[in-house]
């Protein structure tokens, strides 16, 4: 036991010093005063986004770079989201709406909807984004400045997340938690191992030539989490990607409460780990029952020193994420549960095979 003591200090310390590390460094998209007359195709898949989908068309309308098409896949709505894309259409010739010819057999609807969207782009980037993203108007400057400057095939940003009712306070830092604490974003750019890979299908910037190249969404059309097996497969051959954090500029509400956190975060929490559901339970333990270990077996200046270090864990990754600390700090418990059920559920659906997303059941 006390091995396994010592296993988890260790590992705490680890996770202190990734988490250090992101707060750091390069961690969100730096500001350029480069300009830029690339044409950057803005591709939107919306299903039932009649309460985001004019907030980012107002966003994108705002936007300093001018040279933008801007196309919004309707994927088979049942509100008012065509009639919003047609307004703002009819004032703002740059958009412009693409009907669903139907999902063919075999693909997931986001997927298929980016890839008819790619079919259809004329420029020289593309950026995938999901209707309830906010953006800063400086926003796609900074993205084609940063993709010239390292030579990305692809970026790929967690947005700051707007935490409102105590369902989000209590689910929605876990996805931070887990991807600053685990993994130096700034090894993703910076080393080739395909094992350093994440995305967030709600910001994806790839070069056009890139992309057609690999038809990424089709690769990946029967999976729940494309985003992350594309980041993958760009490292697997050998192409640069930047995984980096949200900030003003780039926010998002992802979840509205408790159960479509919890609904949202079990489809792709076990990717976090490598798609394994054993080393996301032992993670899960380990941070929330691992002080126990500690306290019985080490002596007591070594449990000060997890709690210290643990404490500084949650601190740093709120504070790279632009997250509130104090609110991070009191509701550590509740957090630790929900994590708990999210892996839980995930691990339920793999077994009945079944999960619905957006009104539609996948298998």
């Amino acid at each position: 036991m006390t091995i396994i003591a010592c296993i988890i200090l260790i590992f705490t310390f680890l996770q202190m010093l990734v988490a250090l590390i992101n707060l750091f460094a390069e961690r969100n998209l730096p500001e350029s005063g480069n300009k830029s007359d690339e044409l950057v195709s803005v591709l939107i898949p919306a299903r039932n986004e009649e309460i985001n989908i004019g907030n980012i068309l107002t966003d994108l309308k705002n936007q300093d770079y001018r040279k933008l098409e801007i196309m919004v896949y309707n994927d088979q709505s049942e509100d008012k989201t065509v009639e919003i894309v047609k307004g703002f259409a009819r004032d703002d010739d740059r958009i412009r709406l693409i009907e669903s010819d139907g999902l063919p057999e075999g693909w997931l609807g986001k997927n298929y909807a980016c890839h008819r969207l790619s079919e259809n782009a004329k420029g020289r980037y593309l950026m995938f984004l999901d209707a309830d993203v906010r953006l800063g108007n400086r926003l796609i400057d900074n993205a084609v400045a940063f993709a010239d400057r390292h030579n990305t095939g692809l970026i790929s940003i967690f947005p700051k997340q707007i935490i409102v009712t105590p369902g989000e306070k209590i689910t929605v830092p876990n996805m931070n938690f887990i991807l600053v604490s685990l993994l130096p974003l700034i090894f993703v750019r910076k080393l080739k191992f395909p094992s350093l890979a994440a995305a967030n299908g709600q910001f994806m910037f790839f070069r056009k030539d890139v992309y057609r190249n690999i038809l990424p969404h089709e690769l990946m059309k029967k999976s729940m989490i494309e985003d992350i097996s594309i980041a993958r497969e760009f490292k697997k051959r050998g192409l640069k990607i930047a995984c980096l954090l949200g900030d003003e500029n780039i926010t998002c509400r992802m979840y509205n409460g408790f159960s479509a956190a919890v609904n949202g975060f079990s489809k792709n929490v076990i990717e976090f780990f490598g798609g394994s559901f054993l080393t996301a339970l032992l993670f899960w333990l380990v941070t929330t029952f691992g002080f126990l270990a500690i306290l019985f077996t080490l002596p007591q200046l070594f449990f000060v020193i997890y709690i210290f270090s643990y404490l500084l864990i949650r601190i740093f990754v709120s504070a790279a994420s632009h997250q509130n600390i104090f609110h991070n700090i009191i509701f550590i418990i509740p957090l630790q549960f929900s994590l708990g059920i999210f892996i839980y559920k995930a691990f339920i659906n793999k077994i009945y095979r079944k999960f619905q997303w957006k009104g539609r059941n996948i298998e």
